[in-house]
């Protein structure tokens, strides 16, 4: 009886550590990329990797700090993320291979799950520096984002519409929204470059301790741009500290996306969790509440993943 009763527990044993095995196996691991902690992609992605864990089954989520964009487009590509933020002429540059863009070669894994919000072109300068127009950033120090990101694309396209280029600067840092803060805070920069939500901490952060000037982009530099993806919009008055008139802009959506390797069905849960729970996105950021089911595919540069498409279906947005 006895070495009956101990061959079954070692067959109960085996049975377990198999089962337990299988479950480890099943357990989905999502990588949203995101952008630097100072922007909007970031308490973005944090929500929905937050979402994800809750609601999906056998899933464990996370958010990775990233420089946005374009870094969140090739990690896709190289399977290493399942899910990015993403503006839209970077993802529209990605998959046509744009090499002036920093794409080299067609990212064609890319597949679309969703529109999102736009972002806003914001140049924010000291008030001390002078600088009122584009035209006043001849001779000034600026940073336009981390080097071949979203923002450090949009900066290079509103430049050249507006007719400055780079050599026109006195100095020109490539960095990440917080640390271009600090460096006018410490006036060692004269102005930034930042394309996000309205109402970033970033600048937030500087209106409360500097004078600040919003610098406006005219209607025409917008036009001048000659990308569809690109819209006139404006700041409204009093987004931040010291801006009392609403001040002229461009903005650009922003996407999700995914890769085509990522599994049919987790691609579909992703996008049924994050639509079941936008209050969640709501609370994350405001620039979150321009997400709305009704817009999600609204210019929707690359192909939807099937799994994103099966969710659109499902609600009636294609037929």
């Amino acid at each position: 009886m006895r070495l009956l009763h101990k061959v079954g527990l070692a067959l109960s044993l085996g049975a377990a550590l198999v089962a337990g095995t299988a479950a480890a196996q099943q357990q989905q691991f999502i990588n949203v990329l995101t952008g630097g902690q100072a922007g909007v992609y970031y308490p973005l992605g944090v929500a929905l990797s937050q979402i994800f864990s809750k609601d999906i089954p056998n899933v464990r989520s996370t958010a990775q700090v990233t420089r946005a964009s374009a870094e969140n487009l090739n990690l896709l590509q190289a399977g290493r993320g399942e899910l990015a933020l993403t503006l839209a002429d970077s993802l529209s540059d990605a998959w046509n291979g744009n090499a002036e863009a920093g794409f080299n070669t067609k990212l064609d894994k890319l597949r679309g799950v969703a529109g999102t919000y736009n972002n806003v072109i914001q140049i924010v300068a000291n008030a001390d520096s002078g600088i009122k127009t584009l035209a006043d950033l001849k001779g000034k120090r600026v940073s336009v984002g981390a080097a071949r990101s979203g923002t450090e694309l949009n900066a290079r396209a509103v430049f050249k519409a507006a007719g400055l280029a780079y050599t026109d600067l006195a100095k020109v840092e490539y960095l990440p929204f917080g640390e271009s803060v600090e460096l006018i805070k410490n006036r060692q920069l004269d102005a930034t470059l930042q394309s996000a939500g309205l109402g970033v901490a970033s600048i937030r952060d500087l209106a409360t301790a500097v004078n600040i000037i919003v610098v406006p982009v005219p209607a025409d530099v917008v036009a001048k741009i000659g990308d569809a993806a690109y819209q006139p919009t404006i700041i409204p008055a009093n987004t931040y500290s010291g801006q009392t008139t609403d001040v002229a802009t461009a903005a650009i959506p922003n996407f999700l996306v995914t890769h085509s390797g990522v599994p049919e069905d987790v691609v579909y849960r992703m996008t049924k969790a994050m639509f079941d729970n936008l209050d969640t996105l709501y609370a994350a950021h405001n620039a979150a509440r321009a997400i709305k089911r009704e817009n999600a595919l609204k210019g929707m540069p690359v192909p939807l993943h099937p799994g994103a498409e099966r969710y659109y279906r499902e609600v009636g947005l294609i037929k």
